[in-house]
């Protein structure tokens, strides 16, 4: 990797969107990467495999910036993103899931950051609104300040209402060189983001800051099938098994508790295999007492009723301070309606 990047107001920004059979969704996401306040920007849309009905979509928009990279099978989306940062013309790249939306601000902001930043490799990330069909939330609950190492601020969470640490692939902005230096891992179905991040953390001349304003938007909970909402309990255990040498053995034990628990319980394993992961939980990991709860409560307690008590006890703002102008909160009652994506 080279020295740190020359910060310039004219700096080149490459949005990198892989995406493959949502095109409306897809239309979304470009639409608000044109509308980005940092004018140097360039679109780059790497479609996974060929399809009609995206190319068609794209053909829309006649922002000289958009760019349209077709790959002539599917290779998944950590592929996809490396084709995207192989084939990009900016020094800094900026990940947009094509499910996701960023503000206006979100690039300009990130930039800001860059040239306060005095590391070799910035990682820029932000807070973001979590956006469901009924409820509209700015997450994490607690930004990453770089005070613990970055797995156990993911994985180590302080209670039953706590929802973890949160480094999306919308909010990142990292220097281009340090993406082809380390790419994403090709053929992870999932973790791509945690994996990506994990790696990277350790190495010497990286800083990753997290920006205080939500900045992109995440579409979660519309009952899409998603491979992150699969039971595959035994890649979950088997990528941490890979990553475990670089991080602390109590952010094993806490993320075998969660991740590989209720996809456990999903899946409908049989005792042999909870009891695989019940003894990777002990002995592989260092467990503590909040991981040891969370082992029983995913293990053990019904999804309606841990989901119940989680929202009985959650202690949730009535207002957010999201951006100037712009306030958000849960929004439970049928009569008032969540943030909607189509209003950017």
């Amino acid at each position: 990797m080279q020295d740190r990047h020359n910060f310039t107001d004219r700096s080149l920004v490459t949005a990198v969107i892989p995406t493959r059979g949502r095109p409306d969704l897809l239309f979304c996401a470009v639409r608000s990467a044109l509308r980005q306040t940092w004018r140097h920007l360039e679109v780059l849309v790497v479609v996974d495999g060929r399809d009609a009905e995206t190319e068609a979509r794209l053909a829309i928009f006649p922002d000289p910036r958009l760019r349209i990279l077709i790959l002539p099978e599917p290779a998944g989306g950590s592929a996809a993103r490396n084709v995207g940062v192989h084939a990009a013309r900016g020094e800094w790249i900026a990940f947009l899931d094509d499910d996701d939306e960023w503000l206006p601000e979100k690039i300009e902001r990130q930039m800001s950051a860059v040239r306060d930043s005095s590391a070799w490799f910035p990682v820029i990330s932000c807070r973001l609104i979590a956006q469901s069909p009924t409820a509209s939330r700015v997450l994490p609950l607690r930004a990453y300040d770089s005070s613990q190492p970055i797995a156990d601020y993911l994985f180590c969470r302080r209670g039953l209402t706590d929802p973890g640490g949160l480094l999306q692939t919308s909010t990142l902005l990292a220097p281009r060189d340090l993406l082809l230096a380390i790419p994403f891992q090709d053929g992870l179905p999932m973790h791509q983001d945690w994996d990506w991040m994990i790696r990277v953390a350790g190495q010497v001349g990286v800083s990753i800051v997290m920006l205080p304003k939500p900045l992109s938007i995440w579409r979660v909970d519309d009952a899409r099938a998603t491979v992150g909402r699969g039971s595959d309990w035994q890649f979950s255990l088997a990528w941490i098994r890979c990553v475990r040498t670089l991080i602390s053995r109590r952010a094993f034990s806490s993320f075998v508790a969660i991740q590989c628990v209720w996809r456990a319980r999903k899946s409908r394993a049989s005792l042999r295999d909870r009891f695989v992961i019940l003894c990777a939980f002990l002995f592989e990991g260092r467990p503590e007492w909040r991981s040891l709860f969370h082992f029983v409560v995913f293990g053990l307690m019904p999804v309606r009723l841990r989901a119940a008590l989680r929202d009985r006890f959650r202690h949730s703002p009535k207002h957010v301070d999201a951006m100037p102008g712009l306030s958000l909160a849960w929004t439970h009652k049928p009569g008032h309606a969540a943030l909607r994506k189509s209003s950017l």
